[in-house]
Parts: structure tokens; sequence; C-alpha cells
């Protein structure tokens, strides 16, 4: 067990290293922080630190920097949040407070998360499995093409464009319409899927080519919402990691890997167990059973109309944990705000 004054010497030590990306030494940490003891005796503390395994020396006769041990530390007893500046909240407020659908705000969200942290910045869309859908519209555009447009009671709109290479009359239209919102407005999502693959399963339909083109519709509106039952998730910010390349031991191809497969980050995403206040930070090694030991993960809640999700950033171990966590809190909170006004607008 270290001492209260080697853990104060711990969170100088952390701070210090995310400032100046220098290894920090025991004359460094007199100077700058008020302990009110000699060179030698922080040497002492760093001592203990080190025989914890929670700071470690890069290089001899250097200083030392933390250990991914170090910052969980720090992160679970030491860090405290900093509020978010009036010009930081006016600005998550500025990106967000235009009107859209889910696909336009989220969007928003990460690149005002990414603006804020500097990091890659990571939304999860909120589970649709269990939402109800509330309208199906469909448009025709002419030249055998119908726009078709599902929207949920969670807010998510869906546009996919039909091939049916036939024109409609608008008679015809309105009946489609009719089929089509007989089998899905009103239910589950789950639910409206099986009753879709039902139509299209049916052998009594005859083989025409408007029946042919109205399957085509249902066909689209069926993979619409499949999609909606995926896991998903929206990003910004990729290039900061070539711009932090130094803060990375190795290589960085992992992440990149991981940013453009996506499946990784969600599940890693999914297994963080957030706390009591639906915070939640991953820090490198305890990222190695996703291939992410080099990256830290920084998470927090956020509700979407009763289905839960999380935002979040993601970038070197050698990040601002204090900042991060209350920027994605901070984030967090008015997107829930966001989308619960939007419902309750509805």
């Amino acid at each position: 067990m270290v001492s209260e004054r080697a853990l104060q010497v711990l969170r100088a030590i952390v701070e210090d290293y995310v400032d100046t990306r220098e290894p920090v030494g025991s004359k460094a940490i007199v100077e700058r922080h008020s302990f009110g003891v000699s060179a030698a005796t922080i040497r002492n503390d760093m001592a203990m630190l080190e025989d914890e395994d929670l700071i470690a020396a890069p290089h001899t006769s250097s200083g030392r920097v933390p250990t991914d041990k170090g910052y969980r530390v720090f992160v679970d007893h030491l860090a405290e949040l900093r509020p978010l500046t009036a010009a930081q909240r006016s600005g998550i407020a500025s990106f967000l407070e235009a009107p859209g659908d889910l696909d336009d705000v989220l969007a928003r969200t990460v690149r005002a998360l990414t603006t804020l942290t500097g990091q890659v910045a990571i939304v999860q869309y909120p589970s649709f499995a269990r939402a109800t859908v509330s309208h199906v519209e469909l448009v025709q555009l002419g030249a055998g093409r119908m726009l078709v447009i599902v929207v949920t009671d969670t807010g998510r709109v869906s546009q996919r464009i039909a091939a049916t290479r036939v024109d409609f009359e608008e008679d015809e239209i309105a009946l489609i319409r009719a089929e089509i919102g007989s089998l899905l407005v009103g239910r589950p999502v789950r639910d409206g899927l099986k009753r879709i693959a039902a139509r299209l399963d049916d052998p009594g339909l005859a083989a025409t080519d408007r029946v042919a083109a109205t399957s085509e519709i249902v066909r689209v509106v069926a993979e619409e919402l499949e999609e909606f039952r995926q896991d998903r998730m929206v990003m910004a910010g990729a290039a900061n990691l070539a711009r932090r390349e130094n803060d990375f031991r190795g290589s960085l191809y992992p992440l990149l890997e991981a940013i453009e497969e996506q499946v990784t980050i969600l599940r890693l995403m999914s297994e963080m167990v957030a706390d009591e206040q639906g915070l939640a930070a991953s820090i490198g090694r305890e990222n190695e059973p996703f291939g992410l030991s080099e990256a830290s993960v920084v998470i927090s809640d956020y509700d979407a109309t009763g289905s839960r999700a999380r935002v979040g950033v993601l970038g070197p171990t050698r990040m601002d944990y204090p900042t991060n966590l209350a920027s994605v809190r901070a984030v967090a909170r008015y997107l829930t705000r966001l989308l619960e006004e939007d419902e309750s607008g509805r």
C-alpha cells in the first residue's frame, strides 16, 4: 500500500505528464506543487509508487511516467471532473441545437465531442429492436424508382430508393402504402419484420410486374427494418490519432482497423461497466482482449426515449481524463435532453 501523500504525488505526475508529454522528476514536482517536503522525500514516494507499478521510468536516469495501472488509480480515486467552461457549453449547444433527424443529431454530436476533446469521438446508436414503426411513406421519383421512408417512434428515419422498374398511379401507391402500413404501423420492429417476411414468402401472389414491383418495395422496407436492429455507431476525429502518433508506444494499425470495422469498438463500449453517474473508462492493457491495448476509451450513457446507448472518446492512454470524462458526460446529458424534447414535441 502507498501513503496518501504518495497518491497525491501520483496525481501530480499524471497531470504534469499529460500537460508536458515529458517524464516527471522529483525536482519538477517540488517546483510545481506545494507538498512542503524536500525532493528527497518526493523521491521516496516515487520509489513507493514504482514498487506498486503505478509509475515507470521510460529511460535510464529519466523522470517517471504513469503506467496503465497508475492511470487507473488516478481515474478511480484521484481525478476530479473539471467543469466545462461557459464557452465549451455554448459550443456544445451550437452544434446540437439545430433540428434534425437522429442521424443528423448524432453526426453533429461526434463533431462537437471531437472538437471539445481532440480525441476520436464515438456515439453508439440506441437499439431500435423494440422501437415501434410509426409511419411509412412512399414517394414516386419516376423512371421506375420509389423513395421508401420508414419512421419509428424513437425518431429514427430511414430513406431508401427501391428500383421498381415501373411507375405507379397515385391510387396504386396509396394501396401499396396502406398494405405496408397494415403490416407495420403501430407494431414493434421485430414483429414487423416477421410480418414482412411472411408477405414476401406468400406463394399465392401472381407473378406480374406490378406485384414484383410491390414486392421490391416491401423487400427494401424489410432491409431497413433489419438495419434498425443492428448495432451501429458514428465516429469523427480519426485524424487526431495521426496527430498524436508519438503518444502511442506501438503501431496505430490496430486502432485504425478497429475504427474501420467498428464491431470491436462497439463490443468494448457495450461491455464497459459504468458508475452511478453513467461514466466509465477502459485504459490501456484493460483493452488487450479487444486488440486495443495502446488506447483508452472514456464513455458516458445517454438515454434515447427509454433506450440506453453510449457516447465516448477513444485516444492514447496519455489523455486528459478529467476533462474528457466531463466532456462526454456533458454531451451525453445534452443529447438526452435534446432527444427527450424531440420526443415530447412529436
